[in-house]
C-alpha cells in the first residue's frame, strides 16, 4: 500500500522554525504527500514553498485545546484563508463535550460551516477521541455528520492518547459514508499507519511521514 497520498505531513510544535517549514514542504513535494499541516503563522510561507505542486496547505484552529471562543475561531479561520490555507483542522470545545453541552457544539459548528463553504475550503473537525467515551464519540459523529464536515479527526496529538484503530472503526460505523476520517497522534510507523487506513482512515496526520513511507523507525515521539 502506498501511504504517501494519505499523509498530512505535520509540524505543530511551539518551537517550529522557518527552516523546519522549508524542510517539511520540500519533503511533502518529494514524497507526494497530500498536505502539509503547519502552525497558522507559517501558512503564507508554506503556500509559497508548495506552489506548483499538488500538496495542499492545512493549518489548525483553536489548537490544541479547543476552548477558545467561537468568535476567536472564526477570526483564525478567516485569517488562515486570507493567508492561503486550503484546509482547516478545527479543534472543537472538548470541555463542552464533557459537560454534555451539545447545543453549544451545534451552535459552534453552525457558525463555522458557512464561512468554510463560502470559500470552498476543506474542514476537518478534531474531537480528541482518546479522552472521550464511545457514547461521546458517537454523539460527535451525529452532530458533525449532520453538519456536513469533510473529515472527522481523532486527535490533536497533545492528549494522553492519540489515534487508535478502535476510534477509527467507531467513526466509520457512525458517520455518513461521504464524510472522511483523519487519524492523527502517535502514528510513528508503517504498520500502524496501514492499520488505520484499513480501518477507514483516508488521511493520516503525522510528523513521521518520511519514515513511515520508507518503512524506517521514526525518531522521537512527535505528533
Amino acid at each position: 500500500m502506498k501511504l504517501n497520498q494519505y499523509i498530512d505531513h505535520t509540524i505543530l510544535k511551539p518551537t517550529t522554525l522557518i527552516s523546519d517549514i522549508e524542510k517539511l514542504c520540500a519533503e511533502a513535494k518529494e514524497y507526494g504527500f497530500a498536505a502539509v499541516c503547519v502552525p497558522p503563522n507559517f501558512v503564507k510561507r508554506a503556500k509559497v514553498l508548495t506552489a506548483g505542486s499538488s500538496v495542499k496547505v492545512a493549518t489548525v484552529i483553536g489548537f490544541p485545546f479547543g476552548y477558545s471562543a467561537v468568535e476567536a475561531k472564526i477570526a483564525e479561520i478567516v485569517l488562515a484563508i486570507v493567508d492561503g490555507a486550503d484546509e482547516l483542522d478545527v479543534v472543537i470545545n472538548i470541555s463542552a463535550i464533557k459537560n454534555n453541552d451539545w447545543q453549544f457544539l451545534a451552535d459552534e459548528i453552525n457558525h463555522i460551516m458557512p464561512i468554510i463553504r463560502s470559500k470552498d475550503k476543506v474542514i476537518k473537525i478534531i474531537i480528541e477521541s482518546g479522552v472521550l467515551t464511545d457514547e461521546e464519540i458517537i454523539k460527535c459523529c451525529d452532530i458533525y455528520g449532520l453538519a456536513g464536515i469533510d473529515y472527522l479527526k481523532t486527535s490533536t496529538g497533545y492528549a494522553e492518547k492519540g489515534a487508535s484503530v478502535e476510534a477509527v472503526k467507531l467513526f466509520r460505523k457512525h458517520l455518513p459514508d461521504h464524510i472522511q476520517i483523519k487519524a492523527s497522534g502517535g502514528i510513528r510507523d508503517y504498520a500502524f499507519a496501514k492499520e488505520l487506513v484499513d480501518a477507514g482512515a483516508t488521511r493520516l496526520g503525522c510528523s513521521a511521514g518520511v519514515a513511515i513511507v520508507k518503512g524506517q523507525p521514526a525518531e522521537g515521539s512527535g505528533y
